[in-house]
């Protein structure tokens, strides 16, 4: 496995390769991620895997410069995992040599709902550090998970829209035993929160539950999960019954009649802000 610093020196370590398959991380390395890059390595050879924490996604108030950096020991799980075949971990200055005054801005009925809403800004730098990546490692695939489910629709509908030839694979969250969905900020929990944290998971699944037994009244069951988990401790920024396609609030027609739908939902506990989602 080689670890290369510089985007001169990814391009000399792929060039003439036919089909890359890309993995973009911002380090701090779990399951969950180590399953996308076995799963990158199901649809190409090479695997590349990025490690670089882009501050344009990082709200003024947000955990920027706190968010754990374990470079080394990231190396280590991609090496022992032997999935990868380069790990491309560049600084600041190589993405970045100068203020990045170009943009990419997701159209506002993706981009500023539900997690934009909370985070203004978050998916015009998701989607400009992921253009620019795509530019560097130029793959034929790339791997996201859907734990982050609105940055998966947002990178598919930038690569449709700008006709990347990049194949987007969305991969299953990957959970540990009791459903919290593994994240690289779960470290954030103290022991007492992460023994509630799955509640989060336990609510939506609930949610699915009571949508497969014929409830339609969406506004009465966000709000109803909303006050449960509010009662637990909580603090929800949203709570989200929507349509799989786009995002969009479904009509009472399209619950009845078995729309595919999607629970998306963002809360904090203790200090940290924790999001889910479940495929209805």
């Amino acid at each position: 496995m080689k670890v290369v610093h510089s985007i001169h020196e990814l391009r000399d370590q792929l060039r003439g390769q036919l089909r890359v398959a890309f993995v973009p991380t911002m380090g701090n390395l779990h399951a969950g991620h180590l399953a996308l890059m076995k799963a990158a390595r199901q649809h190409g050879d090479p695997v590349v895997a990025s490690i670089f924490v882009n501050r344009l996604q990082f709200g003024p108030n947000e955990d920027f410069a706190s968010y754990p950096r374990t470079l080394e020991r990231d190396v280590q799980k991609l090496a022992d995992n032997r999935d990868v075949y380069v790990v491309f971990a560049p600084n600041e200055l190589e993405l970045y040599p100068e203020p990045q005054k170009f943009r990419v801005e997701p159209p506002s009925d993706l981009g500023d709902i539900l997690e934009g809403q909370y985070r203004p800004g978050f998916f015009e730098g998701v989607s400009t550090i992921v253009l620019k990546l795509f530019a560097c490692v130029q793959p034929q695939v790339a791997i996201f998970g859907k734990k982050d489910y609105q940055q998966l629709m947002v990178v598919r509908n930038m690569c449709r829209q700008f006709q990347l030839p990049v194949e987007i694979i969305a991969h299953e969250t990957v959970r540990a035993e009791d459903g919290l969905a593994l994240s690289s900020r779960n470290v954030y929990l103290s022991d007492k929160d992460r023994l509630e944290a799955p509640k989060l998971y336990a609510e939506l699944q609930r949610i699915q539950s009571r949508l497969h037994l014929g409830e339609t009244a969406r506004e009465q069951i966000e709000q109803e999960t909303t006050q449960v988990l509010l009662e637990r401790g909580w603090q929800p920024d949203y709570i989200a019954i929507r349509r799989q396609r786009d995002l969009c609030v479904p009509t009472l027609e399209e619950i009845i009649s078995k729309e595919p739908l999607v629970v998306l939902a963002a809360a904090k506990l203790g200090s940290t802000r924790l999001i889910d989602n479940l495929e209805i």
